[in-house]
């Protein structure tokens, strides 16, 4: 992986890293609007900076695309780590990151996110957003599934990419 210029391999994280994560979030627009998952990272993430939806949508989106080349860089550096990548090992580091979205990171969102209510109280004028609940699962049945299924495509994805020279 890192046999590149600096300048190389930086461009190379930064491509595959949009790709990956235009793939991710096709997953998910699309699983939205078939009605599978109301489940929108875009918009929680926005929301937590914004109460204006419009806003929200545009400001989440942008910290989608940044988060996912942030997160596209720690992918680079388990492969690293690890000294082999692909399709199927980034696939399961997918699972892996959508198994931990799943169970540590949207479970806690209530308590981080000024604008999520809580599972135990009922929604507010400032905490108007629904609780993912377990497994996101208040966010739709099928939620789990897609959200895994885009984390593994994500990491498939990057597998891919650094473990091909640009």
């Amino acid at each position: 992986m890192m046999n590149q210029p600096l300048a190389m391999e930086i461009l190379r994280l930064l491509a595959w890293g949009l790709a990956a994560t235009a793939v991710l979030a096709s997953i998910s627009f699309a699983s939205q609007n078939l009605g599978w998952s109301r489940l929108n990272f875009p918009m929680l993430l926005g929301t937590m900076f914004t109460g204006e939806r419009a806003s929200a949508n545009v400001l989440g989106f942008l910290l989608y695309m940044l988060l996912g080349w942030v997160i596209a860089f720690f992918y680079y550096l388990l492969f690293a780590l690890l000294g082999d990548s692909g399709p199927l090992i980034g696939c399961l580091f997918g699972l892996v990151h959508g198994l931990l979205q799943l169970t540590v990171l949207l479970p806690l969102l209530p308590y981080i996110h000024p604008r999520v209510a809580s599972e135990f109280d009922d929604p507010s004028s400032t905490r108007r957003l629904e609780p993912p609940g377990f497994l996101a699962l208040h966010y739709g049945y099928r939620t789990p599934i897609v959200l895994l299924a885009g984390y593994a495509a994500y990491g498939a994805v990057l597998g891919y990419g650094f473990g091909h020279a640009a």
